[in-house]
């Protein structure tokens, strides 16, 4: 647009009708109109300055009257980047007010290390390179929540509307390139018959085509696939995804009782000790609550670990502690007593479990036939776990209790939340994406080549928001446009999440917490957000 045409609007006084700037953001008025000469220097000059004084705008769209001619003119107004998110903060999803709470953790990184020697050496079928044992674990190679594909061996990412997010398909180490992926599944979009799968009584029902690696075990699990599938391809290896995934899986499954025994061995290299933590259960203990330990670990690992943690005295925390409860099968069966754990022999007594007495140790067992000897019912327990599905699905869904997600990884992703270029980036991204929805039926050439260039610019910036998370698959929690599918299943399953359970030291036992209301896309925006 040449400044003729802009200084002919400002005669016929089109501007003022439509443009209006509050005196206190004049300056930035001035900035950018005094070179407007066409439309895309006013774009450029805008976000040159906004970046530069890195305040936060607001795009609003004029439109002349004038058929041939649409004139876009920016209203700044200023506005200081969001307050960074508290790394400690506690999430609620849904209303919550505290009552009982289960501390639970996880052992992650020697997985890798065992379960490669278990693939070479435990098979019974296959008899896989020894090679193999020189691959590296690459523990920022992979994100918790990716689906494998069993039948084409691939590892992707799914949002909470069943697509996939192209650029984050994998085969092995290698990315998949859009147009094999479309050619694969003929679509963005992949039906719920093939994506998912359910757990009903301890087994797996539904589609077997995809598996969803949700909990931290799965992280290094996936790396091992990758890394496998990687040396097959690359040594033009024939090889069926379908038996490798089951192959290692099954290795994964079998080195647990190895994993242990190097875990007590040596606990202070494998977990992290909180000196917050035991103050966290005083606190619990002299509000009246009561604590219950429900894991799927044997006695002798979570003894030691506890006691590393915490100290000997560990047991006296807790009125119930159940170990080998086969979850989910605890929460699914009927009729599996608990047996009483002989911590003297390390043995099961025989004797049939009346009641669940403080200072016992038991095994096995039901949620029903715990609720029905304790008491403890639906909205009077708070249960909390870092497994959407194995902890958390059947303990809400099933049985009103309320939940809480610990997820290790808020912590990185809150820390680059807060990163003032990330901040930056998010919010040029928006900018962009309601210019490119508001003109998306521009006419003319010259229009139609500047959205062009604003999708390509939004575009990048996708990749860069992404990248920041992690270089192959981005954030956790998020794709593109959506909510990934780990975050939908979160949402449904947990009450509450936090990066770690003494986070809740900041609350008062009384407290409630409040999810925030958002605007659904029909009903208005908020006076004050």
């Amino acid at each position: 647009m040449c400044s003729l045409l802009v200084q002919r609007i400002f005669k016929f006084n089109l501007a003022p009708k439509y443009y209006f700037l509050p005196s206190a953001t004049f300056p930035i008025q001035k900035s950018f109109l005094s070179n407007l000469t066409t439309l895309e220097d006013a774009y450029q000059n805008a976000k040159a300055y906004c970046k530069g004084e890195q305040i936060f705008v607001k795009l609003v769209v004029i439109i002349s009257y004038q058929n041939i001619l649409k004139v876009r003119i920016f209203m700044l107004t200023g506005k200081k980047p969001p307050p960074d998110v508290e790394v400690d903060g506690v999430f609620a999803t849904n209303e919550l007010d505290l009552k009982m709470f289960l501390c639970m953790g996880s052992i992650m990184i020697i997985h890798w290390h065992v379960t490669k020697n278990q693939l070479i050496t435990s098979s019974t079928i296959l008899v896989y390179p020894s090679e193999i044992l020189k691959l590296n674990y690459q523990p920022g190679f992979a994100v918790r929540g990716l689906h494998f594909d069993i039948g084409k061996g691939l590892l992707l990412k799914v949002d909470s509307f069943h697509q996939i997010q192209l650029g984050c398909v994998y085969r092995g180490l290698t990315p998949v390139s859009d147009e094999e992926v479309l050619n694969l599944y003929g679509q963005h979009y992949i039906p719920a018959d093939y994506l998912e799968s359910y757990v009903h009584n301890g087994s797996q029902q539904g589609s077997s085509k995809m598996a969803q690696l949700a909990d931290l075990f799965s992280v290094p699990e996936m790396s091992l696939l990758c890394n496998t599938t990687e040396f097959f391809v690359n040594n033009h290896i024939d090889y069926h995804p379908d038996i490798l995934f089951r192959d290692v899986k099954n290795a994964v499954q079998s080195i647990h009782p190895i994993m242990h025994q190097i875990v007590q061995n040596k606990p202070e290299d494998y977990l992290e000790k909180d000196p917050q933590l035991e103050i966290f259960f005083n606190r619990l203990i002299n509000a009246g609550k009561k604590l219950f330990l429900v894991t799927n670990s044997p006695f002798n690992f979570v003894n030691k670990g506890m006691q590393y943690l915490i100290g000997k005295h560990w047991r006296d925390i807790f009125d119930v502690i159940i170990v080998q409860a086969r979850k989910p099968k605890f929460f699914t069966d009927i009729n599996r007593p608990f047996r009483i754990y002989d911590l003297s022999h390390q043995n099961h007594v025989w004797d049939k479990v009346r009641k669940l007495e403080k200072g016992r140790v038991y095994t096995e067992g039901t949620v029903r036939q715990l609720q029905d000897m304790t008491g403890w019912k639906g909205g009077s327990v708070l249960y909390f776990g870092d497994h959407p599905y194995t902890d958390l699905a059947d303990a809400s869904l099933m049985h009103g209790w309320r939940t809480g997600a610990i997820i290790k990884e808020l912590t990185s992703e809150i820390q680059t939340l807060n990163q003032p270029q990330f901040k930056w980036h998010v919010n040029w991204l928006q900018v962009l994406q309601q210019l490119i929805e508001e003109f998306q039926e521009a006419e003319g050439e010259s229009s139609r080549k500047i959205i062009r260039e604003w999708i390509a610019e939004r575009d990048q910036l996708r990749k860069d928001t992404k990248h920041v998370f992690n270089e192959q698959f981005g954030s956790l929690f998020r794709t593109y446009h959506n909510p990934t599918y780990f975050s939908r299943r979160l949402f449904r399953f947990a009450d509450v999440y936090t990066s770690n359970v003494t986070n809740f030291l900041r609350f008062s036992p009384k407290h409630t917490f409040y999810a925030r209301r958002g605007a659904l896309p029909h009903e208005y925006r908020s006076w004050f957000v």
